[in-house]
């Protein structure tokens, strides 16, 4: 029987080929044609090594969306010689595991090299599915790949990481974006020559600037350029291409790296009293999906971590537009995280509640504890008079100036410090006045 495939399976092949989007049928055949990450597959560095000795091991890819991670782990299979076989860690599960690893054994039992098994969006799969790996990985049954756009040090079992390469990828530059642009509209069997599009050097400059370094998708942007043309042949220009663009919500991990960055970055711009970056983050984060609730109790917590006493009204503002999210939800949410940010930025700052009782605290675990003294015990109980218990106390509300001048704590301490800022400045004034009366010296 031959294996040369009949005209009818021919034609079947070259429609599918067609029906593909650009960006999956210009996915590079060799790492000749593979841009970008020649910090890794550059001359000399160990990913190139790798595949030039045939050993690839175990891998794990992580980079933002677009940067080829699922490209590069397909050209590792074939340039190592070895099948390829994907799993993603959405749909899968432990039983899919198994059995691409007993397929796996099977082909290194029959004399072939261990295969590359390749697993889209590995962090996603739970602590015992990954376990599920370990075996096999340790004894060279398969080369995993896996991909992660979180980072992997986080995401991914400890125990898998120690056992594999970890690699880096990184955001295309605009310049080799324009590589892979000025390919696709060069090329006559895969990419976009055969319908001699008439395309600007602004237009493709554009696409490759404002794509966030996403090859995927300044490619579907150019391919709807070109098929929304109203000219024969098409015609894109630069305000063409750039209704093409769309909307970038997509890419935006919630649980991975985007939701640890762009959180950290809101939080340090407020403390900063930078309004205008805060609400860029902001906007970032709901512009990407992410959880109200979540927004809500970090900046709750950062108006007394941050501000503290310096502005009291701070943390009272916060918990309204918890508050008020939650009663309200998106999109008029959006007002009431805006104004707090916007207050809370531009508010006097002041971590000296945060720094008093961490020092309090610390001071219970690491000396020793300082009784109640006996004036200060409670006298309620009905054996408190012959014990003693709270004698001696003064009733602060009887003396003039409601504070008495008393012993509190039995030792001297100084936790809490008011800082030379906003309404703390008035409460540092205070404490030193309460200390002299409470000492008797005032």
């Amino acid at each position: 029987m031959s294996d040369t495939p009949s005209l009818f399976e021919a034609e079947e092949s070259t429609h599918l080929d067609s029906a593909k989007p650009l960006a999956a049928r210009m996915r590079p055949k060799t790492l000749q044609e593979y841009v970008g990450q020649q910090h890794i597959l550059g001359p000399g560095k160990l990913l190139r090594r790798m595949v030039d000795a045939g050993k690839l091991g175990s891998i794990i890819l992580s980079g933002p969306p677009g940067t080829g991670k699922t490209t590069l782990a397909n050209l590792l299979a074939s340039e190592t010689g070895s099948r390829f076989r994907p799993l993603s860690a959405v749909t899968g599960g432990v039983k899919d595991v198994r059995e691409a690893l007993a397929w796996a054994k099977d082909l290194v039992a029959s004399g072939e090299p261990a295969p590359v098994l390749f697993i889209d969006e590995i962090h996603r799969f739970s602590k015992s599915q990954q376990d599920a790996l370990l075996p096999d990985v340790e004894e060279g049954i398969v080369s995993l790949i896996g991909a992660t756009t979180s980072n992997p040090y986080f995401a991914v079992n400890g125990a898998l990481i120690s056992r594999s390469h970890v690699f880096l990828l990184q955001t295309l530059d605009a310049e080799e974006i324009e590589v892979v642009l000025r390919r696709a509209i060069g090329d006559r069997t895969r990419g976009l020559a055969r319908v001699q599009p008439a395309i600007s050097d602004d237009a493709i400059r554009l696409l490759a600037d404002v794509c966030e370094g996403d090859a995927r998708r300044a490619l579907t942007s150019l391919e709807i350029a070109v098929a929304s043309s109203p000219d024969t042949p098409p015609v894109v220009t630069e305000d063409s291409a750039a209704e093409s663009i769309g909307k970038r919500v997509a890419g935006y991990d919630g649980t991975g790296d985007d939701h640890y960055d762009l959180i950290s970055a809101m939080i340090k711009s407020i403390r900063g009293s930078d309004a205008d970056a805060a609400l860029y983050w902001l906007a970032r984060m709901l512009e990407g999906g992410e959880d109200i609730r979540f927004l809500c109790r970090r900046l709750v917590i950062l108006a007394s971590e941050d501000i503290g006493n310096a502005d009291p009204h701070a943390l009272p503002l916060a918990v309204s537009c918890m508050q008020g999210c939650e009663f309200v939800g998106l999109p008029e949410s959006q007002l009431m995280l805006s104004q707090t940010v916007s207050y809370l930025s531009l508010a006097p700052k002041s971590n000296a509640s945060t720094v008093a009782i961490n020092r309090a605290r610390r001071d219970v675990r690491d000396n020793k504890l300082i009784a109640v003294p006996q004036h200060l015990m409670d006298s309620h109980s009905t054996s408190a008079a012959k014990q003693g218990r709270g004698d001696g106390y003064i009733y602060s509300h009887e003396c003039p100036d409601g504070i008495a001048a008393q012993d509190y704590l039995g030792t001297s301490r100084t936790y809490y410090e008011p800082v030379e800022r906003g309404f703390e400045r008035d409460l540092q004034k205070r404490k030193e006045w309460i200390r002299k009366r409470l000492s008797g010296d005032a």
